[in-house]
């Protein structure tokens, strides 16, 4: 018991932790997007290059912190021994990328389109070199149980970064200072990642302690054990990341038009609105995945799965209909000339919640230990994400980039759900689900009507009212109210 409510806390203060992390980066897109014009394309910068660094930090850990978790508790091995190696290892590797793209650095601007600006490149590397080290650190204070130092450096940072950018972006310019005259050319997209490398590079500071396992040494026949059991795990990151940033990455080459970067920068910013709902619904994974892995061992299991799968897909649906339903208010997280791309951000929630359902059936092929599948589903939607985004951005834009998640994200669960019922059956409850997304799909068409034809005030009353309709559904179906805690009893009949 002890255990579980250990594990309880620790899980409510990682989860914590990152969702308030990620509502507190987004805070930033609102700062960005009324500050940066859109067609300046600075936006759209930003956007590249960050898709760029999260495909980067997949490679420079190469399944590592996976691998630390592994190792660090198996029979026979060292756990120290295990963390200075792969510190050590982490460590080289991330200088000598950093190294490689300093001595051809001015090719690699020119390839990715940056010729006048090296900086936004090294600035780059520098950080993303940094950040795949501090990844062990992380995994190190997780393996030692110490959630809240954890959180503490992660919302440190995320603070630290808030401060600096409102700082540069909003404080200076209103006061008219001018400091060693950082804004003779006016404000730079730049500093957006010169204060990330700051800030990551700052946090380095407060692993003191932990860099202290540098002194047990590296151990080569130990690393590569560990390489034979990362590699399918760095395939399965780098399909998994693709399926996430391969259309901001590719969008800039395939793209015909001159104004390439503001229109990367105008579905970047949409795309925000559309990760609200990965917010919420990350809330909701990190608080049943401990207790679906957790029943793995119990006779109901399998049902247990299928349950998990309906709620999940339910609340998905709700948060799907709420962004929706109140985009009137929700869309000034944006600039106002940001705000033409809107149309992409329920096609994008749509991506969300198909890759939320492959998650939710990736669980097959972990609890039988074959985690390969998980690399061949991944990369085939990866080759269909490209493919939608080579054929159709030329076409109709940033269109084609949200309907590439989409096809990703859907021919990896189609895959997944039937080689999954073959290889372990789970008998999901088909029809109930398809009845809550046919009603999801019928408010969603009433949302539509109502922003189209209606005042905002008009259609935002309206669309409240079909949320409702959809809980009075749910609790219909699922969670009547007699079951409520507390209010509960004055449903039951008497």
């Amino acid at each position: 018991m002890a255990n579980l409510k250990s594990l309880a806390k620790d899980t409510a203060i990682y989860g914590l932790s990152s969702i308030i992390g990620r509502f507190l980066n987004y805070l930033l897109v609102p700062l960005y997007t009324y500050v940066i014009n859109a067609s300046s394309g600075g936006y759209g910068v930003v956007t590249n290059l960050y898709a760029y660094t999260a495909l980067l930090l997949v490679i420079l850990t190469y399944g590592m912190e996976t691998t630390f978790f592994r190792y660090s508790n198996k029979e026979g091995e060292d756990p120290d021994k295990v963390y200075s190696t792969i510190l050590t290892s982490v460590l080289t590797t991330s200088a000598l990328f950093v190294a490689l793209v300093l001595a051809f650095l001015g090719p690699i601007s020119k390839a990715m389109g940056y010729p006048d600006h090296p900086d936004y490149i090294w600035t780059m590397a520098l950080t993303v070199a940094i950040d795949a080290f501090q990844c062990i650190p992380y995994a190190y204070l997780r393996h030692k149980k110490r959630p809240l130092k954890f959180a503490a450096l992660k919302l440190g940072f995320i603070f630290l970064n808030i401060l600096l950018n409102l700082t540069y972006f909003v404080f200076l310019p209103k006061l008219g200072l001018n400091p060693f005259g950082i804004y003779d050319n006016g404000i730079q997209v730049g500093w957006v990642f010169y204060i990330n490398l700051f800030c990551t590079a700052f946090m380095t500071l407060f692993f003191i302690g932990e860099l202290k396992g540098f002194k047990h040494g590296f151990d080569w026949s130990l690393m590569k054990r560990m390489l034979s059991y990362s590699w399918p795990i760095l395939v399965l990151g780098i399909a998994g990341i693709l399926n996430q940033t391969a259309s901001q990455i590719i969008f800039p080459y395939v793209y015909k038009g001159e104004d390439g970067a503001a229109q990367l920068g105008i579905y970047g910013a949409c795309i925000k609105i559309a990760m609200i709902m990965a917010m919420i619904t990350q809330a909701f994974r990190y608080a049943y995945e401990p207790f679906v892995f957790g029943s793995s061992s119990e006779k109901d299991s399998k049902e247990t799965y299928a349950k998990a799968m309906k709620y999940f897909i339910i609340f998905t649906l709700l948060a799907f209909l709420c962004v929706i339903g109140f985009m009137d208010i929700l869309k000034y997280i944006i600039g106002e000339d940001y705000r033409v791309g809107l149309k992409v951000v329920p096609i994008v929630m749509v991506a969300e919640i198909l890759m939320g359902v492959y998650f939710n059936l990736s669980f097959w092929y972990k609890l039988t230990d074959q985690t390969l599948w998980g690399a061949v589903f991944s990369g085939i939607g990866c080759l269909v994400l490209f493919a939608i985004n080579l054929i159709f951005i030329p076409k109709i834009g940033y269109m084609a980039c949200a309907w590439a998640g989409v096809g990703g994200y859907g021919t990896a669960t189609l895959l997944s759900y039937f080689v999954g019922q073959k290889k372990y059956r789970i008998d999901y409850p088909l029809g109930d689900i398809f009845i809550y997304c046919l009603a999801a799909a019928v408010l969603y068409a009433g949302m539509v009507l109502a922003n189209n034809h209606l005042g905002t005030w008009a259609a935002l009353a309206v669309n409240f009212v079909l949320i409702l309709l959809f809980c009075a559904l749910i609790a219909w179906r699922d969670f009547p109210l007699s079951s409520l805690p507390v209010v509960g009893k004055y449903f039951r009949k008497r």
